[in-house]
């Protein structure tokens, strides 16, 4: 009987030992629920001036790149350069063969000659002409007073009409051979005039033999590179074929397409006077901006850009060592940074600091995202800084930077303007995907924010 109470009295006992532990527990401490704030990097707003630039893709061309042709058909008797050597001035390029150019130049010769003999002869011919009609003239006269003579017997009977018509025909022959003498002489002129065209003509082909002859020795016009090389010694070429090319090695351009949206920019510059400078810092090069191509397209206009230097050694590096160094061939593709004019009070920022294409985030005084709208004047060079502001008054430090005017070869950043911008704010340079206004975030200089739960976005 007792066996039945002994599960009842162990359930009892283990209920009475539960309320006494409840009872005897210590109250538990009070939860407050704390915002989690997002571990950040910021930069200080730092307004200065910088120079906007522009990457531009551009290819190396030699708008004065002379092709030298074969000024007549003849064999290559000499070529002495090769593909890509550099020839100074008056240097020999190419030569035709003796004997292909000297037959045409002795024939015009000739032609020259034969019309001038011709010519000669007709001032002759016309002289003696001339004391031929006089005589000729005499025997008209003559033949006229035998036909007077004739007739006067004839009315008489004293002369039959055999003898008076061989009179009457020897006047007409004289007539005859007075006009066909005076039409001689009358011609005279218009056979001079066409042997004096022929005589030009004659000249005139005399000259171009010379010149051909002269130009089949090709000298360099001017100290450059060869290229293009077209034909080889031995080789038979026709008139007008293209056997060479050269091109100076001070004459190199770059012409890369610059958007719309950065010729005005452009255009003001270059009218007010200001170098605009571009590089090429892989190659160590820098180039000057002349001017924009005279036609564009909807996609933007060609800027044209000369060499100006090496960026390593600018007073003592040359065009021409360029070139030798086989930094500038036409043709090739270069990639650029164009410089644009200075804009004052702009900030320079990372890539990751925009969110879309004109927000960033600042960190106010209560460690809270700010949502602010920029305008996004395009990137910078870290390094790069305006000439001129170390003469600056100490009021206007915090919007200009020390005097730098090397060309440096540091990251590029994007550079924003903005009138709500002030020196001093703090600028938020990691990219949150959840960012929004007002969200809590912790930068490292956080007074206010707590030691919540942290995440890495």
């Amino acid at each position: 009987m007792f066996k039945r109470f002994i599960p009842l009295l162990i359930v009892a006992l283990g209920g009475l030992v539960f309320v006494y532990l409840k009872m005897t527990a210590p109250a538990p401490a009070e939860v407050t629920a704390e915002e989690r704030s997002w571990r950040v990097t910021s930069m200080p707003v730092e307004l200065a001036s910088h120079r906007p630039v522009v990457p531009l893709y551009g290819s190396v061309v030699a708008p004065d790149l002379i092709t030298v042709t074969a000024p007549l058909a003849a064999r290559v008797a000499m070529r002495p350069v090769h593909d890509g050597q550099r020839v100074a001035e008056g240097e020999l390029l190419v030569a035709l063969d003796e004997a292909d150019v000297q037959p045409p130049l002795t024939q015009a010769r000739a032609e020259v000659a034969d019309l001038e003999a011709q010519i000669e002869s007709e001032q002759i011919g016309y002289a003696n002409d001339q004391q031929a009609l006089r005589r000729e003239q005499a025997i008209l006269d003559n033949a006229l007073r035998r036909l007077e003579r004739a007739q006067s017997l004839a009315s008489r009977n004293l002369l039959s009409q055999s003898e008076l018509d061989d009179a009457r025909d020897g006047e007409d022959q004289a007539k005859l051979t007075v006009a066909n003498r005076q039409r001689l002489l009358d011609e005279h002129p218009t056979r001079l005039r066409r042997l004096q065209a022929q005589l030009e003509r004659a000249r005139a082909g005399l000259e171009i033999a010379e010149r051909d002859a002269a130009r089949s020795h090709v000298m360099a016009p001017f100290d450059g590179v060869v290229t293009r090389i077209e034909a080889a010694p031995g080789d038979r070429v026709a008139s007008g074929a293209a056997l060479l090319s050269i091109y100076p090695v001070t004459g190199l351009e770059l012409r890369a397409r610059v958007p719309n949206r950065y010729q005005d920019d452009i255009l003001t510059a270059l009218r007010e006077g200001l170098p605009l400078r571009a590089r090429v810092s892989e190659r160590d090069i820098e180039l000057r901006l002349e001017r924009l191509a005279g036609e564009g397209d909807p996609a933007g206009t060609e800027a044209i850009l000369s060499v100006a230097s090496s960026l390593k050694n600018p007073l003592t590096t040359s065009l021409a060592t360029t070139v030798e160094r086989g930094l500038l061939r036409p043709g090739s593709m270069l990639s650029v940074l164009l410089e644009l004019p200075p804009v004052a009070n702009t900030l320079a920022v990372p890539y990751s600091t925009l969110y879309g294409n004109d927000t960033l985030y600042l960190v106010n005084d209560d460690d809270r995202l700010e949502r602010l709208s920029v305008t996004v004047l395009g990137e910078t060079v870290l390094g790069e800084t305006v000439p001129g502001a170390a003469e600056q008054d100490d009021a206007e430090k915090d919007e200009t930077v020390t005097d730098d005017t090397t060309m440096s070869s540091g990251e590029r950043w994007l550079l924003v303007a903005s009138g709500a911008l002030a020196s001093g704010q703090r600028v938020v340079t990691t990219h949150l995907p959840n960012a929004v206004d007002g969200l809590l975030v912790d930068d490292g200089n956080s007074t206010a924010a707590s030691s919540g739960e942290e995440s890495t976005p």
